[in-house]
């Protein structure tokens, strides 16, 4: 199963969160590295999460039309 590690940056929705996922990429001919960022919408039954939180989801089968991750667990920022 594939763990990716985002910002909660929606709880608008019931049951639901969307996660941002930022990483770098490498520009195939100059070489520049630049921040890509997607967008995830996660399973959380309990409403729990709020913006701003950094968690870990992971992909499940499909919950809904957009829900393919849910939220495994609570990640400690780096450096805290």
């Amino acid at each position: 199963m594939k763990r990716l590690k985002g910002t909660i940056v929606s709880d608008k929705m019931n049951k639901t969160v969307v996660v941002e996922v930022s990483r770098l990429k490498k520009h195939p001919k100059y070489e520049r590295r630049f921040r890509v960022t997607k967008k995830y919408k996660a399973h959380d039954p309990e409403n729990k999460h709020k913006i701003g939180e950094i968690v870990v989801i992971e992909e499940t089968r499909p919950i809904s039309k957009y829900k393919r991750w849910r939220i495994v667990e609570f990640a400690v920022p780096e450096g805290k």
